[in-house]
């Protein structure tokens, strides 16, 4: 994983409560990272997030989160939290994180997440607007799984 793949990251100062025992934060509160990343990562493609899926009938769930440990972060530190859009399917969107404190690699981390309709919890095709914001936005071009909507 490369830093310079990711168009998006926002810096975090790491909080009291978030280390545990080891003065380290809690691998718990990386997932708490991540989404904080994918709520500033939808405003910087303009999305307004529920808003938007909610008009069409639509929600977000996430399917699979996962996370790897590569270097600890500790109180007080600045990191910086990097996200990106790395697949585009149908219904489902993998995104990608690596989390960073200065140079040093911390953390990777990859949420699956499924757009669904309300009504039936039934999976349903991405609006053809957020797949096009994403591709305008990212330098590392996510790999499309489906042909965009009509």
């Amino acid at each position: 994983m490369l830093r310079e793949h990711f168009t998006f990251c926002h810096t975090l100062r790491v909080r009291w409560a978030e280390v545990d025992r080891q003065d380290v934060v809690f691998n718990g509160n990386y997932f708490l990272y991540f989404d904080v990343a994918i709520a500033e990562y939808w405003r910087a493609i303009a999305f307004d997030y529920p808003a938007e899926i909610t008009r069409l009938g639509m929600d977000i769930f996430a399917i699979k989160a996962t996370a790897e440990y590569h270097g600890p972060a500790r109180y007080d530190e600045l990191i910086d939290v990097c996200c990106r859009t790395a697949r585009i399917g149908r219904s489902s969107m993998t995104f990608l994180f690596g989390i960073w404190r200065g140079a040093e690699h911390l953390t990777t981390g990859e949420l699956i997440y499924v757009n669904a309709d309300v009504a039936t919890r039934q999976s349903a095709p991405w609006p053809a607007f957020l797949r096009d914001r994403i591709l305008a936005f990212e330098r590392t071009r996510p790999e499309l799984v489906a042909p965009a909507p009509d």
